[in-house]
Formats: C-alpha cells, sequence, structure tokens
C-alpha cells in the first residue's frame, strides 16, 4: 500500500500542490507530475547530473531528493532560467560556444555552471571543471562546455536565478 503524501513546491515561481506518493523522486514529479521534461533522467544514482535542478538556491541532483522532502522549497528547472521570453545567458553562451552536441547533459551543465557563476563570479578554468565534475557529458569532451560558463562569466552575465 502506499502512501499519499500532499506537498506544495514553488517551481519556477508557481506554487504547486500535489499529492504524492512519498517514495516519488523529485525528478520524476518534475517531469511525470509537472510536465516539466528539461531535467533528464541519466542514471538514477547521482552520477550523471542530467537531472540537476535549483532547490533553495543550490544546485542539487534531483535523483537523489524525494518530492515530499521538497515540499515547501523553491526549484528552479532549466525551463525557470529563460526569463520574459529570452534565454538565460548562461544558455545563450553554450549555443554561441558549442557546448553541446546530443543535448542531454545539457540541462545539468547549465544548472550547474549556474550555481557556480552565482557563488563566483569570476571562476578559473579548473574552477569550472571542478563546480562541473558532478555531470557527465559523452559527447563533447567539456572543453567547449568550460569556455561557455567562463565566456558567461566574463561577459558579467551570471545573473541571479529567479526563484
Amino acid at each position: 500500500m502506499s502512501v499519499r503524501v500532499s506537498v506544495s513546491i514553488t517551481v519556477n515561481g508557481e506554487i504547486k500542490e500535489r499529492e504524492v506518493e512519498s517514495r516519488l523522486l523529485l525528478i520524476h514529479f518534475l517531469r511525470d507530475e509537472l510536465g516539466l521534461t528539461g531535467a533528464h533522467v541519466g542514471c538514477d544514482t547521482t552520477n550523471c547530473g542530467a537531472c540537476t535542478c535549483h532547490l533553495d538556491g543550490e544546485a542539487v541532483k534531483t535523483c537523489t531528493v524525494l518530492a515530499v522532502q521538497a515540499d515547501g522549497s523553491d526549484i528552479v528547472t532549466i525551463e525557470g532560467l529563460a526569463q520574459n521570453g529570452s534565454l538565460h545567458p548562461l544558455q545563450e553562451a553554450f549555443w554561441e560556444h558549442h557546448g553541446l552536441q546530443c543535448g542531454y547533459c545539457t540541462p545539468g551543465m547549465i544548472m550547474a555552471g549556474a550555481d557556480l557563476l552565482k557563488r563566483n563570479p569570476d571562476p578559473s578554468e579548473d574552477d569550472v571543471r571542478e563546480a562541473l565534475e558532478g555531470s557527465l557529458c559523452r559527447c563533447t569532451g567539456y572543453h567547449n562546455i568550460v569556455k561557455a560558463v567562463q565566456a558567461a562569466a566574463q561577459a558579467g552575465q551570471s545573473r541571479e536565478v529567479a526563484a
């Protein structure tokens, strides 16, 4: 018998209230309950980072957080980075600097990069590589991903993420 629990989570600035199974992972809440499919399910073991979103202002892998643990929290997904119809500067930098190929890891990389730029607006290459350490890309070799994060930083484009 599954236990259902009411949760109220602010997602991309909107309060979302649902009754969910107590064992439902946050990634599945976002994708299946809310239809926000930007964060990807890659490994379910925290290895790949494809599911990374911001939880109360910090990058977290949503495959390791239960939806009930996020009750009362603010979540920003990759869909929430764009504002007023414009891409977030980091999203633009990924586009301009070819920081993606297949795109599967891209949302998680961008969310991890945005978290870094919020904490460190002028990261070194080593800082970027360390911040992205928990995100796996099987296509690009990371060079253009690092270049995109640094380009966004150099442009002073690390604006705060709306919660």
